[in-house]
């Protein structure tokens, strides 16, 4: 397949591939930005383990996550390395098979859920932009 061509022969595929990029732009996107900017206070009501986390690394995992929400999307809108939107995928995937051993490990069942879907819809994106 060439590099420069986004469409992948089959327009249902690439609608679903496109919808899955966009959902987990969105949810990446909000969830970063939530990360970096929001107090600490506040993202421990809303999630409860970043404060068992040090700051620090709590603002890395959102700067890494908005990283990867712009590299879903923007390689295709700006023509310049669309291969880049595979890696920023399956390195979301990798984020989330970590979160989802740090949930476990907290026994957080409730939180696995989103975790996985949002894992699932990663690798799909990674591997159909192969």
């Amino acid at each position: 397949m060439n590099e420069r061509t986004l469409s992948f022969g089959d327009v249902r595929t690439a609608r679903t591939v496109w919808a899955a990029q966009i959902v987990l732009c969105i949810a990446f996107g909000v969830l970063g930005t939530m990360r970096l900017l929001l107090p600490m206070a506040t993202l421990t009501d809303l999630f409860i383990w970043p404060g068992q986390l040090p700051v620090w690394m709590v603002r890395a995992i959102g700067a890494v996550e908005l990283l990867g929400a712009l590299g879903l999307v923007l390689p295709a809108i700006t023509g310049i390395a669309p291969w880049l939107m595979r890696w920023a995928a399956f390195g979301l995937a990798a984020m989330l098979v970590f979160a989802l051993g740090y949930h476990i490990m907290l026994f957080k069942g409730a939180m696995l859920l989103p975790s996985l879907v949002l894992l699932v819809m990663a690798v799909y994106v990674g591997v159909r932009r192969m």
